[in-house]
């Protein structure tokens, strides 16, 4: 199911996988440890937001609202939240 948020989610993922290669070419480069790890912090930023954003718009559009099964939707809000 395709959600409101997927295209600003694959938006924010298509950036983060060019930093990432820009950040594997800084490794190339012999660039300095302190500049790849920040780098390689921005790039796990960026997809540790992406994920968030998908979780929470699952949650609003999956989880909200009237449940044919609230167990069901119970269980699957305590397998998302080990994803936060």
């Amino acid at each position: 199911m395709k959600h409101r948020s997927h295209p600003e989610i694959i938006k924010r993922l298509k950036r983060a996988h060019g930093h990432l290669a820009g950040v594997l070419a800084m490794f190339e480069q012999d660039r300095p440890c302190l500049d790849l790890a920040q780098q390689l912090h921005a790039v796990e930023n960026a997809v540790s937001n992406a994920k968030r954003e998908l979780i929470h718009d699952h949650i609003e559009h999956c989880l909200d609202g009237p449940q044919p099964d609230a167990a069901m939707a119970l269980s699957e809000l305590r397998q998302l939240a080990k994803y936060l």
